[in-house]
């Protein structure tokens, strides 16, 4: 799942960073990912685990890391 979750945010984080520098837990804002970007993952990831978000889940901290992600797309059951 964490590779999965990496190609996402690799194609669509706009990160300052690559992803082959960054920890399963670096805070990913803190590697450039903006507001906005992080909309943009969110919707790949539902697309590629075949989940929806409930807006309980749309807070920062559900997408801060790759193991944060994982979690929450655990969470939905996938």
């Amino acid at each position: 799942m964490n590779e999965r979750i990496r190609k996402i945010l690799k194609d669509h984080a706009r990160l300052t960073k690559t992803m082959e520098e960054l920890t399963d837990d670096a805070d990913l804002y803190q590697a450039g990912m903006t507001s906005h970007a992080s909309v943009n993952v969110m919707l790949a990831l539902e697309g590629e685990f075949d989940v929806e978000f409930p807006d309980s889940m749309l807070k920062r901290s559900s997408f801060e890391s790759v193991s944060a992600i994982a979690s929450a797309i655990s969470e939905l059951g996938s």
